[in-house]
């Protein structure tokens, strides 16, 4: 009894500690999917290595996981955009965001809340480099029905002639929207927070939840010290996560649980670098649409850069004498716990769709 005691209120203050700062990131999300059309983006991706830059800046601070940045990669790769740019942003964008660096704070601590997404961008960087040293990839997918929009069967020559002219439905629902008042963009972005956004993140979030609360619960901080760190820990790491379906923000609390098990942080760090830019489907994307070679060269660039920054982060924690538990452990403390559980209440009212719907 006094066990399932100790496991629910571990749970409790697991979650009164990310919720606040989970908010805050959903919030940020959502208008950033207000604002930033992906259509844009694709300008910008095309051939050379300012694309590979680009694409790193660029999908870092998007509000999509692992599974929601497949759609957008194929569309940005369909509609021009190069492999190396791709794949670069196949890694930015579900290793980091704007809500997973929040959560990252309030469960990891300043160090790797601010490490993290810089080693996302850096290692994203160098796998679009790798990537771009393939001579031969898989032929892009051009041509009438990769690149056109609803709006394509409208010519220049025609715009010319009558520039109101709208031939689809396509185009006058784009007319509208250019029409959209800044409040009614913005609460549209909210409401993809508050329903999709949630939806994508709840159940493995609930599973980080749950994995870091038994760790906290039921494991000893001793158990994982004799091989909790080096090469050989981060290996297997590498080798952990490549199949899992996980996204950066439900990553982080089972890193959390890794690091309070004994673990290190900078094995934890390949688990959150590799985990959310690795997955069946995504490396199923990368085949079908660029060829095994990038793909090989995907895998690999993730998993160097992983292990290298991890052996950093060790070797700089250990240097420096910084106590990433101890960070870990007061974090929290910035926010009451009055206003964590409100939170908390907000994202479980949000979590249940019958609920939710009553409101939303």
């Amino acid at each position: 009894m006094n066990t399932v005691i100790l496991f629910l209120n571990n749970l409790l203050q697991l979650s009164v500690e990310a919720s606040p700062w989970l908010l805050l990131g959903l919030l940020i999300a959502g208008l950033m999917k207000a604002w930033v059309p992906t259509k844009i983006l694709s300008r910008h991706l095309g051939q050379g290595n300012k694309a590979i830059i680009k694409a790193a800046f660029i999908g870092a601070p998007l509000p999509l996981c692992s599974c929601g940045v497949i759609p957008v990669a194929t569309e940005l790769r369909r509609s021009g955009a190069s492999a190396p740019a791709t794949s670069a942003f196949l890694v930015a964008t579900p290793e980091t965001g704007v809500d997973s660096v929040s959560v990252s704070y309030a469960l990891l601590g300043p160090i790797l809340a601010v490490y993290r997404p810089i080693t996302a961008i850096l290692s994203a960087i160098f796998t679009g480099m790798l990537v771009a040293t393939s001579k031969t990839e898989k032929q892009q997918l051009t041509g009438p029905k990769a690149v056109s929009s609803c709006c394509a069967s409208t010519t220049a020559a025609e715009m010319k002639k009558s520039p109101v002219k709208s031939s689809t439905a396509c185009c006058s629902s784009k007319a509208v929207q250019k029409n959209t008042t800044f409040i009614n963009k913005t609460l549209s972005g909210i409401h993809y927070s508050a329903t999709q956004l949630i939806d994508d993140l709840v159940r493995w979030l609930l599973v980080g939840l749950l994995f870091a609360t038994v760790v906290r619960t039921f494991v000893p901080s001793s158990f994982l010290l004799s091989y909790g760190s080096g090469l050989d820990a981060m290996l297997v790491m590498i080798a952990l996560s490549i199949p899992m379906y996980i996204c950066a923000t439900a990553s982080t609390p089972v890193a959390a649980g890794f690091i309070m098990a004994g673990i290190s942080p900078g094995t934890a760090l390949v688990f959150m670098m590799a985990g959310p830019a690795t997955n069946i489907s995504t490396l199923g994307v990368i085949r079908n649409e660029m060829g095994n070679a990038v793909l090989i060269k995907y895998l690999l660039g993730i998993s160097i850069s992983a292990i290298s920054f991890g052996l950093l982060l060790d070797w700089g924690l250990k240097y420096f004498q910084i106590d990433i538990s101890q960070q870990m452990q007061h974090s929290h403390e910035l926010l009451p716990f009055w206003f964590g559980l409100t939170c908390t209440g907000v994202l479980a009212f949000l979590a249940i769709k019958p609920l939710r719907k009553l409101l939303i």
